[in-house]
């Protein structure tokens, strides 16, 4: 079955560093690979303690979009797990330069456990033994972000102030997820999407379902569940507001 599972749906500093919300990030299995994207503080335990378990041995890939604690605090255990400490040589890693290179949240020791890495850049098309996926465009955010548009039908739109492009690089997904981390009115200073940016997004792209995720402290009050039913009855079409722990066949 392919799907995609979150292992946490907690976005900014509060949820996150209280676990309000759990924030180890999005497992995806499709087209026989496993992806772990965004590993935050959190996903080796979210993962083994799962039901059914989600074993770190078995994955092909680690992703991270950008190199902030909440998407990036557990890429080093991870890769740990998945090479069984390096023993058996497997995955890759796809990652911007900057979580590399400029202030490298990846140990340099761990990098020769894996099989390649792979740099992400704006435009990039990349390839993990069939399973194709590209990134649309850069995100404006303090450091390198990158969302993702998989196999040309599963966009995931990471952390960014929004601006107009955004409505057409999605284009195309039939599912759409979303990290939604503020319900306040959009501010230049605070480079995150609001709702009101989901739903200008939903409304371009479309797609067949849209998942918010990544809540802050002013979504979690409002209730993304009570959010997505309201922006379904607006749009007319299937929104959903992610859980700890939810599975979303694909």
């Amino acid at each position: 079955m392919d799907y995609v599972k979150f292992l946490g749906t907690a976005g900014a500093r509060v949820v996150v560093f209280k676990q309000l919300r759990a924030s180890g990030g999005m497992w995806l299995q499709l087209k026989g690979k496993r992806v772990l994207i965004d590993p935050g503080p959190g996903a080796l335990v979210k993962a083994l303690s799962s039901r059914p378990k989600l074993d770190p041995t078995k994955l092909d890939a680690i992703l991270l979009t950008h190199r902030h604690l909440d998407h990036s605090a557990d890429v080093n255990v991870m890769i740990e797990a998945m090479t069984e400490g390096g023993w058996h040589k497997r995955g890759v890693l796809f990652a911007p330069w900057d979580a590399l290179e400029e202030d490298p949240v990846v140990l340099r020791y761990l990098r020769g456990f894996l099989m390649g890495i792979e740099v992400l850049k704006e435009g990039g098309l990349y390839e993990l033994d069939g399973l194709r996926f590209r990134v649309p465009l850069k995100h404006k955010h303090p450091v390198e972000t990158y969302g993702l548009m998989i196999e040309e039908r599963i966009g995931i739109v990471s952390d960014t102030l929004f601006f107009p492009e955004l409505k057409e690089a999605y284009k195309g997904a039939e599912v759409l997820i979303l990290n939604v981390v503020r319900a306040a009115e959009r501010d230049d200073k605070v480079p995150h999407l609001t709702l009101g940016d989901a739903r200008e997004i939903i409304e371009a792209v479309r797609p067949k379902k849209a998942v918010l995720t990544h809540f802050g402290m002013s979504m979690l009050k409002l209730g993304p569940h009570t959010v997505a039913q309201r922006l379904s009855a607006e749009l007319g079409l299937e929104v959903i507001a992610a859980q700890d722990g939810m599975t979303l066949s694909l």
